[in-house]
């Protein structure tokens, strides 16, 4: 019986191709709408290489100390008496690793190459040894750098296989060779498989330790524990650590009376910075949720409705063939069942259709789309055509949950008015001219 029911709605959709097209074309746009933006929260928030272990991280980004004597703030990220006194030694992080992204960004850099070539714009991390236990890079050879290159300010680098085709032609074997950076020469000690450039924690193409950054350790600001160092941190107990770090606060205010220390939501979970990145506003899952779900939901039931309005003209343009059929004995649910089959057929293939639609897109406008809404935005020089992983796109559980939304909604956009027209009585039906 369904393959009969199939077989009949095909051949009633190739009768009116006009009503088809649209019809395909306008689920195809909603499914790919929908599934545009849930693979662009889906890149945000998933365990994804090198990054596959966002549930347990957490972010201390900004210090903000306010004076007791006069009535302002000071506010930045953290020095490096901080990580030395605070984060280091903290016993409910399973791993802490500190990184100076001021200088990465404050600072062009430029690897210079062989003769008759430009130089080459690169991606930097100042970072310490901790950073390659916090993400799982893919060694393909060599190893980070020590602690006790960091310690003693060795130029030791962990480079991109990727900006390594560049500086030196080949991936293989470049551990130990050297190049230069800034007119610096540096050491090459690992060679790691490129990150896309949307895991924006861990992206850069060459990793160096912040030690040799001249005056590293020494006070920037007052307080000195504010400086240019973001905190990132592995635990698996978030509540634990939002503990310890008050307790933190507690005792440091305590003992001060010029300044207080002042934390607001810190430390900031992976999945609240992508929602919500600044540490001072009043976060409420529950406002997120209701947000872009009804997003999502607005995306497909518009076309569902406007679906429904060519459904019931159509399906008045039909009164008299369905008059034939219930005079030959088909009754209402048979042929209720037939219109939702044809509509059933219609949506999985306008599904499909925006599936690929939406993956032409992202790949397409990957730079722009996935930056859509992302306050941390970060322009990023890329060297290669390669910069979004072909695995980021296929996420069935995201595309399944979706068409069977549309679905739903397009069957009830169906059902309703399909419905309301068989209601008509037998004589009705057959005298029908339209």
């Amino acid at each position: 019986m369904i393959s009969y029911y199939v077989k009949q709605a095909w051949e009633l959709m190739k009768q009116n191709k006009l009503f088809t097209g649209i019809y395909v074309v306008g689920t195809a746009l909603a499914v790919a709408s929908t599934m545009i933006m849930a693979i662009i929260y889906y890149v945000k928030i998933a365990p994804m290489y090198p990054e596959n272990n966002r549930a347990n991280t957490y972010f201390m980004v900004n210090g903000r100390f306010k004076s007791t004597k006069q009535s302002w703030m000071n506010a930045s990220m953290y020095g490096y008496k901080a990580l030395q006194e605070w984060f280091y030694p903290l016993k409910s992080a399973e791993l802490v690793s500190a990184s100076n992204d001021y200088y990465s960004v404050a600072l062009k850099f430029f690897v210079q190459l062989e003769e008759g070539r430009p130089d080459q714009n690169v991606t930097v991390k100042f970072t310490d040894p901790a950073f390659f236990q916090m993400y799982e890079f893919k060694f393909l050879e060599g190893k980070p750098f020590t602690q006790e290159e960091f310690e003693s300010g060795q130029r030791r680098v962990v480079i991109s296989d990727n900006l390594a085709r560049i500086v030196f032609h080949t991936a293989e074997n470049v551990v130990g060779k050297t190049f230069q950076m800034n007119f610096v020469e540096y050491q090459v000690v690992g060679v790691v498989h490129e990150p896309s450039f949307l895991m924006s924690e861990s992206y850069a193409q060459l990793y160096i330790p912040y030690s040799i950054i001249p005056n590293y350790n020494q006070p920037e600001n007052n307080p000195e524990y504010l400086g240019s160092y973001k905190v990132t941190m592995l635990a698996k107990d978030g509540k634990a650590l939002k503990a310890e770090i008050e307790e933190l606060v507690r005792k440091y205010n305590n003992s001060q009376e010029d300044w207080q220390w002042i934390v607001y939501n810190q430390p900031l979970s992976h999945l609240t910075r992508v929602f919500s990145p600044y540490e001072t506003e009043n976060f409420s899952w529950l406002n997120i949720m209701m947000l872009y779900f009804g997003v999502f939901i607005a995306l497909l039931l518009v076309p569902a409705l406007n679906l429904s309005g060519m459904i019931a003209g159509r399906m008045e343009t039909r009164l008299a063939e369905m008059g034939v059929r219930k005079a030959f004995g088909a009754n209402r649910s048979l042929l209720l069942g037939q219109v939702m089959w044809e509509n059933l057929i219609l949506t999985l293939v306008g599904g499909c259709l925006g599936l690929l639609i939406a993956w032409a897109a992202l790949y397409g406008f990957r730079s722009s789309l996935f930056n859509l809404m992302d306050l941390n935005y970060r322009d990023v020089m890329v060297v290669t055509s390669t910069q979004v992983d072909a695995s980021m796109f296929f996420a069935p559980t995201i595309f399944g949950i979706t068409l069977l939304i549309c679905l739903l909604l397009n069957m009830l956009s169906a059902l309703i008015p399909a419905w309301n027209s068989l209601r008509h009585p037998i004589v009705e039906s057959l005298n029908e001219k339209r």
